[in-house]
């Protein structure tokens, strides 16, 4: 949220009035960044832990 220019907002926005793949899979990361923020990272064993980070780490690659 707020990475986007006005004008580059307004043309996501327009796409994802016409594109309900797009939307649906919008939903999708949001509800999954949700129960991953509620997620207390003492309760993740070291495998899990790793892993995520790595999953992330390759996301923001």
């Amino acid at each position: 949220e707020g990475a986007l220019s006005r004008r580059e907002r307004a043309r996501f926005e327009a796409h994802l009035a016409e594109c309900p793949h797009c939307t649906e899979y919008l939903a999708e990361m949001r509800r999954t960044l949700d129960v991953l923020g509620r997620i207390e990272p003492e309760s993740l064993g070291p495998e899990v832990r790793d892993e995520l980070v790595a999953l992330y780490r390759r996301w923001q690659a």
